[in-house]
Order: C-alpha cells, then sequence, then structure tokens
C-alpha cells in the first residue's frame, strides 16, 4: 500500500555539496541561511524550487542551494526570473543579487518586474559596495564613504570619499508600485527568514532588501547594529504613501514590511486572457504558435 504521508523537508534539505566561498562573516551566510529555513518551513520540493543571479558576491547564492539554479550575466537576473516563471507558473522563483547588480546594470529592469507582477521573490543583498571587485563604491554606498585598501598592493578606490548621492532603494521600488516590499537586517537571521517566506508566499512582484555588510571592503556592522530599529507598530502596511514617506525620512534601517497589497500576478491575468479566448492549454498554444514557423 503506497504511503500517503508527506516528507518533511529540513534546512540541511536546500543545502547543496558545495561550500559557500564568501568571506568569514559576511553578511550573505546568514541570508542563504535564511533562505533555507523559509523553503524548510514551507516544505517546498526543491526540484519545484529554481533560483536566479546575476554577477557578484551575493550572485553566487544559486551554487550553493539544492535546488535548480541559474547564474545569469551581469545584471539579468530578474528578466530570466520573470520568463522562468512566466514558461512555468507553478514554480517558485526566487532572483537574488547585489546592490549593485540589481541597481545599477540591471536597475533598468526593476520597474518593469514590479509593473507586470511577475510572482517572484527578489532579495537584494545589499552591502552599499562592490565587494567581488575589491571595494568600488555602489548605487548605495553612502556619500563620504572611503573604500578600504585590502593590501599593500592595491589602491584605495575613491580615497577621497564619496560624493554622490546614494540610491534609497526602497523608496524606488514603492513608488514603482511594488505590492510587496520589505527590509530585513542579516544580524537577524530569524526576522530575515521570516521576511523571506512571506514574500514566497505573496502572490505577486516581492521585495527583499537584505541588509548584508561586506566585513572585507565595507564594514558596516557595529553601525547597523545601533541604526536598525523594527517599523513602528502604528505603520499600516496597506497604504503606500505611509510606506514611502517612513523610507523617504528614516533615521535608521527600518526592518519589516514596508507595504504588503494583493492585486492580480501577471500569470493569473495572462491565463484569464486563455480562459475567455478558449485558447488550447498553455502547452499546446505554445507548440501551435511554434508549428507556425515550422
Amino acid at each position: 500500500m503506497e504511503s500517503t504521508l508527506e516528507i518533511q523537508r529540513t534546512v540541511k534539505d536546500y543545502r547543496s555539496d558545495q561550500k559557500p566561498t564568501w568571506c568569514p562573516g559576511c553578511g550573505d551566510f546568514a541570508v542563504l541561511n535564511a533562505l533555507y529555513k523559509a523553503m524548510a518551513t514551507r516544505n517546498l520540493d526543491p526540484k519545484d524550487v529554481v533560483v536566479v543571479s546575476g554577477i557578484g558576491c551575493s550572485s553566487r547564492l544559486p551554487e550553493f542551494v539544492a535546488t535548480y539554479g541559474l547564474h545569469v550575466v551581469h545584471g539579468r537576473a530578474l528578466p530570466t526570473a520573470m520568463g522562468v516563471k512566466t514558461a512555468n507558473p507553478e514554480l517558485t522563483v526566487i532572483a537574488v543579487g547585489g546592490d549593485g547588480d540589481g541597481f545599477a546594470i540591471g536597475g533598468g529592469h526593476v520597474p518593469h518586474a514590479v509593473r507586470r507582477n511577475v510572482d517572484i521573490t527578489y532579495i537584494v543583498m545589499d552591502n552599499e559596495v562592490y565587494g567581488l571587485t575589491k571595494g568600488q563604491p555602489s548605487p548605495t554606498t553612502p556619500a563620504g564613504m572611503q573604500a578600504v585598501q585590502h593590501s599593500s598592493s592595491m589602491p584605495k578606490m575613491a580615497p577621497w570619499g564619496i560624493v554622490e548621492t546614494p540610491l534609497n532603494m526602497m523608496a524606488m521600488v514603492l513608488t514603482y508600485g511594488a505590492a510587496f516590499a520589505a527590509r530585513g537586517f542579516s544580524g537577524k537571521p530569524n526576522e530575515m527568514a521570516e521576511l523571506i517566506g512571506l514574500g514566497i508566499d505573496h502572490r505577486g512582484f516581492s521585495f527583499i532588501q537584505a541588509m548584508s555588510p561586506c566585513v572585507t571592503f565595507y564594514d558596516t556592522y557595529a553601525d547597523w547594529k545601533t541604526l536598525v530599529a523594527p517599523i513602528p507598530e502604528s505603520h499600516d502596511a496597506a497604504d503606500r504613501f505611509a510606506a514611502i514617506q517612513l523610507a523617504l525620512t528614516e533615521k535608521v534601517f527600518h526592518c519589516g514590511i514596508f507595504v504588503d497589497q494583493t492585486r492580480p500576478a501577471l500569470h493569473e491575468l495572462t491565463q484569464n486572457i486563455v480562459d475567455r479566448n478558449l485558447i488550447p492549454d498553455r502547452k499546446t498554444a505554445i507548440a501551435s504558435i511554434l508549428d507556425g514557423f515550422a
């Protein structure tokens, strides 16, 4: 008789046989373990999960997860993840990357992922520096920051300090219209796991800003421990304008859910079109289109 018992997976079921290659103390370790925990809590089948990344330290993450993974070119994690989800809406699709990959070369893809409301979760590990390429300022590097000289043979990046104004990625994503946007801190991994899990649960595009210090080139742990605070209990996550105001005026890094709203995801809207027009199922429709080019 076939067993009806469901397999209950644990964190170890999501670990690949590849050991993370980040610097000791990197915040990305905590984000990775938070992702493991979020997936285990939801008992996701690894064969039904795809993790997509671009280029950078944090973008190495798919290699360390025992799911399907795609490590694509710089800044292209979002369009690839959107393609995967659109092709197979049954999959759980998670895009990951850093502040440089996501909001410099990849910044043009963010508003379109938001407006289309593709049902993916986008985790951006924000360390406010380009770590993989040895400490150059990134789109979120604070004005006045001076990069660290990692070795005597390596010149300092921006030795006189940064003069540009950093991007406020949370305010940007909220203004674009994201239905779910949250921020976590790698120093609080359990809270991070909860936020990632809620992002996965959300039907539509979910944005998670993961504050994840680079201990080698821009170690902000000591500062962030005093600058991280929970979102005020009075904040209404259904009020986008309040969320934007909070993101624009905060003097600390508020962690928690900035906005949580409901609207149809892209695959639901396209399925409605299919149903209304009596189009065959997705695979048959695609085969029919391809036959036209045979």
